[in-house]
């Protein structure tokens, strides 16, 4: 099931998501919302316009948003909440790319949207959270009349790029244990905690590995006082030190 394409695939047929067809009732408080997840980055005349054109998505963890080889026709803002995106390989298996939360959107959903091609990831919601969906239309309009949008648009190309490269590094030239201290590390930031609430399975499918060598690998990092294990927990006890 999508949320940010046309229309939704499912057993019984092809359905129009609720969403698309409600607009946002209350723009001014859309606006208030926009302001406090995008502190003093638009222009008030453009928060106005964004209100009056945007759809509001509320998703619980492990929704997904975007599948592979969707056409989008919706750009998301993330007001609250995770998400998280992931590529494919040709035999199916999933790599964990990075995160986005709070304040951020996705540059590769802006290629697609900007390019009118399909998605080449998919994004899955970690957390429950809202988001803000902007039409396609008026996206490109705002790119020539807003130069706040503009500076949003590349300053989120750069991000995710920067975050790409991040994660080719962690690939090819981290260690396992770095790359789970990493992993759990941003986790954390994104959230606001100390503490990150996740399975020793679901760790172990976001890096592309095993649960059994990600249970070892918490174990030694537990042993060597960076973290400490509980029950689908791992809290988090040294967040400004190196792996």
């Amino acid at each position: 099931m999508s949320v940010l394409g046309i229309s939704v695939n499912t057993c019984m047929g092809t359905v129009t998501p609720l969403f698309l067809v409600m607009p946002i009732i209350d723009p001014i408080r859309l606006q208030e919302n926009l302001h406090q997840a995008y502190p003093s980055l638009f222009e008030q005349e453009l928060v106005e316009e964004m209100a009056a054109v945007a759809y509001l998505k509320t998703v619980a963890a492990g929704d997904y948003l975007i599948h592979y080889g969707e056409q989008l026709r919706y750009m998301p803002l993330v007001l609250d909440g995770i998400l998280k995106i992931l590529r494919q390989d040709s035999e199916g298996e999933e790599l964990l790319l990075y995160f986005i939360g709070r304040g951020n959107t996705c540059a590769m959903t802006l290629s697609c949207c900007m390019g009118n091609s399909r998605s080449k990831i998919a994004a899955v919601a970690e957390t429950k959270g809202t988001l803000v969906l902007l039409p396609l239309a008026q996206m490109e309009q705002w790119m020539a009349a807003y130069a706040s949008w503009r500076a949003f648009v590349l300053n989120s190309y750069h991000e995710r790029f920067e975050e790409l490269l991040e994660a080719v590094d962690n690939l090819a030239f981290l260690k396992m244990d770095e790359r789970l201290y990493n992993y759990l590390r941003e986790k954390a930031r994104l959230l606001r905690k100390t503490s990150v609430l996740a399975t020793h399975q679901q760790i172990a499918d976001d890096l592309h590995s095993s649960r059994v060598v990600i249970s070892r690998l918490l174990k030694s990092l537990e042993h060597r006082g960076r973290v400490k294990l509980h029950r689908n927990r791992v809290e988090l006890l040294d967040l400004h030190s190196a792996p």
